[in-house]
């Protein structure tokens, strides 16, 4: 473990932890001087600390905290170096990070932090060296996090968050930041919101970032050749239970059981909550007792329709170490729940996702990644973390339940990664035997919600003021061209009344009024 030691930009000492002595160095910039120490101390981890906090550095917990080699994490328990307008250019979970505990993100601090030498010898072709040390690391993480890197904010790293670290980015960097790090649309986009809802005009900022072009970044190859193995240990027994909610699928569930029933590491339990809405009806599955199955099948049979519902129930259920969030319309390998408890382990991750696509759809990564969405039907979670938490019932009918369980998921410190490798392929069935259309509150509205009140929902709970008001205009430039009011302003009026509106009934949502 070398301590790089700094104020101002400036390296300050290096110091060798594991064999406790100073390490000479002649570069003083902190950006370029641990590229050198990477080279140096190719098999090493380096750290960075602010000179006025030095003695806070928790030196410690930092190599169970760096489990495997390809993470890179730091801390700032109160500010982050580009201000909170970035949210009104990126609307991802990354953005509005939970201080509290171990966080996805790729805003990172100069305050404190460290990464694996491995990681910067692999993208030594690709990174942008800058002397602010700060936007030297927010542009390596925010380029690097999407090609396998796995990023954190980690409130561990010190002993006493009681800090003060205001190292804070200008409107001139900021949209520097911007410009190099997102489509160019974007710089237009912060311009006008901060003119929208702040009152700025930034020219200036917005004409000087026009001179810098967009980072290329083709690490991924490099990063996918750095050996890992977590030495954190997430697994006890491999054993898992599984959870269904099914409504009128009896035939795509029976190939789902099928699927189970030849794997080479066999679930424990499998819950299936059956709904089927018509009173006096009864369970059409009937090869749950006439055949014989290599596992407990816990077989619950409702007449209230809702996935949220369903899961919750079968959730409760469970008694595994491990539970598999699945669906009826599934297909996947004999090996499949193998491959995940290997990937586990691997990695030393308490949530994942896997690969969920209908025919015809295309990966969008080909790394394994700190994931920005959640599946109910493709993810493994340690029932641990499921004990406290349910699928929010303000969103049933609704957009975004899933979404929003794997935020709770997140803000009790454990990240979600996907593994592309891992295959699971989504039938998307249809319904079968009976359509009940539920009646939500706002559908006898005259002026209809937009967006929909369940995804307002999302964003209230877990986005910052400014991705709200920055997906605000963005939904706004987008839906004029498929509505009917072509009149400017007469659209411009209807869409505040039509935001009220969501508004109004996500508060209620979110007060369990409805």
């Amino acid at each position: 473990m070398i301590i790089i030691c700094h104020k101002r930009n400036v390296i300050k000492k290096v110091f060798d932890f594991d064999n406790q002595k100073t390490i000479e160095l002649e570069e003083v910039v902190v950006s370029k001087g641990i590229l050198k120490l990477a080279e140096r101390f190719s098999d090493r981890l380096l750290l960075w600390c602010h000179e006025d906090v030095i003695e806070l550095l928790n030196v410690f917990e930092i190599k169970s905290l760096f489990h495997h080699n390809k993470m890179m994490m730091s801390y700032n328990p109160i500010f982050n170096y580009l201000s909170d307008a970035i949210g009104y250019v990126d609307e991802s979970i990354f953005i509005n990070v939970n201080k509290e505990v171990t966080y996805p993100t790729w805003q990172m601090s100069g305050l404190v932090g460290g990464i694996n030498a491995e990681i910067l010898l692999a993208l030594k072709d690709d990174i942008m060296i800058y002397e602010d040390f700060e936007y030297f690391l927010n542009s390596l993480a925010k380029n690097s996090m999407p090609q396998g890197v796995i990023c954190y904010s980690e409130s561990k790293l010190l002993t006493n968050k009681n800090v003060k670290y205001t190292e804070k980015a200008s409107s001139f960097v900021l949209f520097k930041f911007v410009k190099q790090h997102y489509k160019t649309r974007w710089i237009f986009l912060l311009l006008l919101n901060i003119l929208i809802y702040e009152r700025r005009f930034l020219l200036l900022p917005f004409l000087n970032s026009l001179f810098y072009n967009k980072i290329k970044f083709n690490g991924g190859a490099k990063l996918n050749e750095i050996n890992i193995k977590s030495s954190k240990k997430v697994i006890k027994k491999r054993e898992l239970d599984v959870i269904i909610p099914t409504i009128g699928r009896k035939a795509y569930l029976y190939d789902v059981l099928k699927d189970f029933s030849k794997q080479t590491i066999l679930p424990r339990k499998i819950v299936i909550v059956e709904q089927n809405p018509e009173l006096g009806s009864v369970s059409e599955l009937d090869y749950i007792t006439n055949e014989i199955w290599p596992f407990t099948i816990d077989h619950v049979f409702i007449h209230q329709i809702g996935v949220c519902n369903a899961r919750n129930l079968a959730l409760k259920r469970t008694e595994s170490e491990w539970v598999f969030l699945a669906d009826d319309d599934n297909r996947f390998d004999l090996d499949l729940i193998e491959k995940i408890f290997n990937k586990i382990e691997l990695y030393g991750v308490e949530a994942l996702i896997t690969s969920y696509l209908q025919k015809g759809e295309i990966k969008l990564s080909q790394y394994p990644i700190q994931s920005s969405i959640f599946g109910a039907g493709n993810s493994f979670v340690k029932r641990e973390f499921l004990e406290t938490i349910e699928f929010n019932k303000g969103m049933e009918f609704g957009y975004g339940e899933d979404a929003d369980f794997g935020m709770q998921i997140r803000n009790q410190g454990v990240d979600v990664v996907y593994f592309p490798e891992i295959e699971i392929e989504h039938l998307k069935a249809p319904i079968g035997g009976f359509r009940i259309k539920p009646v939500l509150g706002w559908n006898n509205d005259k002026i209809k919600p937009k967006p929909s009140p369940t995804v307002l929902l999302f964003r209230l709970l877990y986005h910052t003021r400014e991705q709200i008001l920055g997906y605000k205009t963005v939904l706004f430039l987008k839906f004029y061209k498929v509505q009917n009011i072509k009149n400017p302003l007469a659209y411009f009026l209807n869409f505040k009344k039509q935001w009220k509106i969501s508004e109004k009934w996500a508060e209620k949502l979110k007060e369990n009024e409805i």
